[in-house]
């Protein structure tokens, strides 16, 4: 036979796109529009439905950016079309290949109640089945006019990402406007020919299969009369029967297809529009549901149902009734989709808890899986925290963007740095947008990497990013491969039913140990300095109030009761909770997002202050008593000052000196260190006095501000490329160098200029502190650069130790391999640390979390140097154009001859400083002691439940075994360990047992463990 498979296939794309698609709807009336613009931010429902309106035309323009306008579409059914379906076509504008980034609508009924979303893949309103004729059609389409940030040329700057600086032109025309009758048959026809069409493609062109369906296509199409589409489209389908009822073969791979709509709950668009996005996909969703009885849906992030709870109540009440039937699935039990990488340990043990609490309380839900698609990567310390939350699988697919290696499994165990394994997934469909292509199946099917001992993969199917969800197109296609010879099989599935078959078929999956590292997105730890600083100083102020909250609600007597503020604990969380998400907290959102971020942790800053303040001063008696006394939030004692409480400080310590160097520069000395800065404002020389051990490399010089070109080949405030390193510049000028000495400190200041920016950098060696404070200030105006702050190290080292939660990760310091290499900048939370037998340095931070280690072997002596730089600024110019433009403050120290446990201890202190209050208090008793140092207590606060119990969290952070026991200054009634969300729990591995009063614990390496103590009353 002549070989004619490019013939039909050509064909059949031709006779699809402009015969059959265009006849599902073959008769159409236009609909009368009326249009009424809000002044400014959305209004609510009650007052748009009352606007006036005033008539517009399809062609005409409308939506000025970020704008809302309130359409609304009448008409009349005409009387031949009774007995058919009907439905309202509306068309805002939209561009078919950008669901979820450009204008959208929720459609309402006159008396307000919401009907669904329009986006650009979904356009209709069903309006009768069947129409009775003369029906009178009257809706109402909140339209959002947000603009299209990422468009077809992508990365290019945009000032359209915050409404301040937007214009007013209008974005969009009104397009197609009509009640049309929709031809069911021909739709149907539409997508056998569709799933047949894309199947073939994936064929082999030698295999018998790909040929009957060839054959079988051109029958139909050969039946279709392309002046009749609609009067053939049934003796069409019919052609097809025998090939669409064809069963796929036993070996056929099986994919869950879960339908989802990941929505960013902030990223091209401010948090009040995700508020709206949620409401049209749920709207979208239960709808569909309503229709398609073999259809599931899930959506994660607790926060994005709390808002539709709030905002639309109507909507809500659709998701609960679905929720209660099983098909609307809560997913991932946590807060939002957060990043990993940088919040601190409680952040990411609190995303769990409020998640999987919002479920519980408001569903009676609990799932078992944490559900982070789009998240950059993930820190080792994760696993545990699913864990101890009682979840136990792990769904993600952004490992795959990775861009040096491909990840070996899609089906695995992955271990985190204390020993515990979860089940994890990788969707091999590669996308959390799937719509059902049979590109896309055929991809999973030969993409998954655990063939011959499993054969389960997910799909999650429907529009993301921007919502949109699963269409009816996506659920007519998935129908047809549910048994379909050359395909996979694709079933409607929950998370759930998916883990236990995947569990169940692979009872000994491999193993990954550490960190999921994604190589890509890695200047995400650095850009948008002011939003980072933001979280790092909420989560410190969240510490210090619980800390003195719950202390002041224990200690206060019946006399002047302290209330703890449980509510407004757990509004402020919350909202710390939702800017971790994983385009806010990484600095990947325009500009009106990081805007509205930084002065909302500013108004937090603040209210934490007052609860802190009021708690504190409630312990110490009344103000102006005559008595100062220190309080000390962090997990370690300070200056006599016992860890948790307060008391008054002293020290005997020998005052630091500053002394002038012939030539320029200065020494500091405070009897533990000795610090040269030189004529330049370098560190030359940091010596441990009692080693004699020196810090800084040989020939080199530390604190060394460097200055790089940024210009990644994507993905500007995502990305930074290796090739970044080709070019530095060292700032190395000095404007002036300056010394004081006060107060038993010795400072240093170094101010500098470049290109169109400043710093000044103050050095100080304060008494008995075996550690010299780096305080940097730079008003940043540069474009596309990157600023590091370099530390050459005389330390010899194959890896390093980096801070994560409840624990650090080990990382390489050369590049044996791909592996390697590609971590060229990395996350640490407060410290980082180098040693060598015996000696160590700890380089520990304030608030940054991008960084970069490298080694090299001097030629001049055959030593090993091994550099740390921290990331500082960037500039990069998408989505936000003026990226971290303006003033900065950073805060690091370097710790020679520090431990891991120094590391430890002094990346605590730097967040958390001493709080001095007068008052007629002596002291503070800590409520909880612990006598060894290496179990940090991370949290202190009372339960949840609001028992009076009080909840504390403890873990080993040296990474070894540790015995201590935890000491209460109250009598203690009882002690149990729980899970994350304060229920008791069999899970700990560690001992953990009360005697005398107190608790004894024996962790394992960075294990966790909560305890929930009773006082006795």
């Amino acid at each position: 036979m002549h070989d004619d498979r490019t013939l039909v296939e050509s064909r059949l794309k031709r006779v699809l796109e402009e015969r059959i698609l265009p006849a599902v709807y073959p008769e159409s009336v236009p609909l009368e529009v009326g249009i009424w613009t809000a002044p400014g931010e959305p209004v609510p429902v009650a007052e748009g439905l009352a606007a006036p309106r005033t008539p517009i035309a399809v062609g005409d323009a409308w939506g000025a950016p970020w704008g809302t306008s309130w359409l609304t579409v009448s008409g009349t059914v005409p009387q031949a079309w009774a007995g058919r379906t009907v439905e309202a076509l509306i068309d805002l504008g939209f561009d078919a290949n950008m669901p979820g980034f450009q204008c959208e609508g929720l459609v309402y009924r006159p008396d307000g109640s919401p009907v669904k979303g329009l986006n650009p893949r979904n356009q209709w309103v069903r309006i009768a089945a069947p129409a009775a004729g003369g029906e009178q059609v009257l809706l109402h389409v909140e339209a959002a006019a947000n603009p299209v940030i990422l468009d077809y040329h992508p990365f290019l700057p945009t000032e359209l990402g915050d409404k301040e600086t937007s214009g007013d032109r209008p974005q969009y025309k009104l397009a197609r406007m009509d009640l049309a009758v929709f031809d069911d048959t021909v739709w149907q026809l539409s997508l056998d020919l569709e799933v047949l069409g894309e199947l073939m493609a994936e064929l082999p062109v030698d295999g018998a299969r790909r040929w009957e369906v060839l054959r079988a296509v051109e029958r139909a199409l050969d039946a279709i009369d392309l002046q009749d589409v609609n009067g053939t489209a049934a003796a069409a389908r019919s052609e097809l029967t025998a090939v669409l009822a064809a069963p796929a073969v036993p070996s056929a791979h099986r994919i869950s297809a879960i339908g989802h709509a990941h929505i960013d709950s902030a990223w091209l668009w401010p948090l009040r529009e995700t508020v709206r996005k949620v409401a049209r996909t749920t709207a979208n969703m239960t709808a569909l549901l309503e229709d398609e009885p073999e259809f599931r849906y899930t959506m994660s992030q607790a926060q994005q149902y709390a808002w539709i709870k709030e905002h639309r109540p109507e909507v809500y009440a659709r998701v609960r009734k679905a929720v209660a039937e099983g098909r609307f699935v809560p997913a991932g039990g946590m807060w939002v989709e957060s990043d990993t990488n940088m919040p601190s340990s409680e952040a990411m043990a609190r995303q769990f808890v409020h998640g999987k609490r919002f479920f519980l309380e408001e569903f009676g839900v609990e799932n078992h899986e944490a559900w982070l698609p789009d998240t950059f990567g993930f820190t080792g310390g994760l696993p545990q925290i699913i864990r101890n939350a009682g979840s136990k699988w792990l769904l993600t697919q952004k490992i795959s963007w990775s861009q040096v290696n491909r990840f070996p499994h899609h089906t695995f165990l992955w271990e985190g740095i204390d020993g515990t394994r979860i089940f994890t997934h990788f969707p091999p469909v590669d996308t959390y947008n799937c719509s059902m292509k049979g590109s896309e199946i055929a991809h999973a099917a030969r993409n998954f990497k655990d063939k011959g001992v499993a054969r389960h993969s997910i799909a999650p199917t429907g529009w993301g990013d921007g919502g949109g969800g699963t269409t009816r197109e996506m659920v007519g296609k998935a129908a047809r491969m549910r048994d379909l010879e050359g395909s996979a099989t694709v079933r409607w599935e929950n998370p759930a039913e998916f883990f236990a078959k995947a569990e169940a078929e692979y009872p000994d999956p491999p193993v990954w140990v550490g960190e999921l590292y994604l190589e890509l997105h890695r200047a995400t730890l650095t850009s948008q300095a002011k939003t980072k600083q933001g979280n790092r100083r909420s989560e410190n102020l969240l510490r210090e109030a619980e800390l003195w909250c719950s202390t002041a609600a224990l200690r206060t007597g019946a006399e002047q009761p302290y209330a703890y503020p449980y509510e407004q604990l757990d509004r402020i969380w919350k909202t710390v909770l939702l800017h971790q998400f994983h385009d806010i907290l990484p600095g990947s959102s325009i500009a009106w997002v990081h805007r509205e971020a930084e002065a909302t942790y500013a108004a937090l800053a603040r209210e934490l202050a007052e609860l802190i303040d009021a708690a504190q001063q409630a312990l110490a008696g009344s103000a102006g008593g005559g008595r100062e006394l220190v309080f000390n939030s962090a997990p370690h004692a300070r200056s006599a000052v016992p860890a948790g409480g307060a008391a008054v400080a002293a020290t005997d310590a020998p005052a630091a000196t500053v002394t002038p160097l012939d030539g320029g520069g200065f020494t500091l000395r405070n009897g533990l260190l000795e610090v040269v800065v030189d004529a330049d404002g370098l560190i030359g020389s940091a010596v441990e006095l009692a080693t004699g051990r020196e810090t800084v490399a040989p020939g080199s010089r530390a604190n060394l501000l460097q200055l790089h070109p940024d210009f990644p080949n994507m993905w500007d405030a995502w990305d930074v490329d290796q090739f970044y390193r080709n070019t530095v510049t060292d700032l190395t000028g000095v404007d002036s160098l300056t010394a004081t000495a006060a107060d038993g400190r010795a400072e240093v200041r170094i101010a500098r200029s470049f290109g169109s920016s400043t710093v000044v950098q103050t050095l100080t060696l304060r008494p008995g502190e075996q550690r010299l404070d780096i305080d940097t200030e730079v008003d940043w105006h540069e474009t596309e650069k990157f600023l590091k702050a370099a530390f050459p190290l005389d330390v010899h080292t194959e890896r390093y130790a980096a801070e994560t939660q409840f624990g650090h990760l080990y990382r390489p310091t050369h590049t044996n391999t791909s592996w390697d290499a590609a971590k060229f900048e990395a996350c640490n939370h407060r410290f980082v640390h180098l040693d060598e037998p015996g000696w160590g340095v700890a380089l520990v931070t304030a608030s940054t979390y991008g960084h970069d280690v490298t080694r090299s072997v001097r030629a001049d002596d055959g030593g090993t140097t091994t550099t740390v730089r921290f990331s500082l600024l960037r500039a990069p110019r998408f989505p936000d154009p003026k990226t971290d433009q303006g003033l900065h403050r950073f805060r690091h120290a370097l710790v020679p001859g520090a431990a891991i446990g120094d590391a430890v201890r002094e990346g605590y202190r730097i967040g958390l400083p001493e709080r001095r209050v007068t008052g007629t208090a002596e002291r503070v008793a800590p409520l909880v002691e612990v006598d060894h140092d290496a179990l940090v207590v991370s949290a202190v606060k009372l339960a949840d439940d609001r028992s009076g119990d009080l909840v504390v969290r403890v873990y080993e952070a040296g990474g070894g075994r540790a015995r201590g026991r935890l000491s209460t200054s109250f009598p203690l009634a009882g002690a149990v360990p729980c899970d994350l969300l304060e229920r008791p729990w069999d899970g700990t591995r560690g001992e953990v047992t009360v005697e005398d009063g107190a608790v004894h614990l024996a962790l394992r390496p960075f294990e966790l463990v909560t305890l929930r103590l009773s006082p006795a009353r």
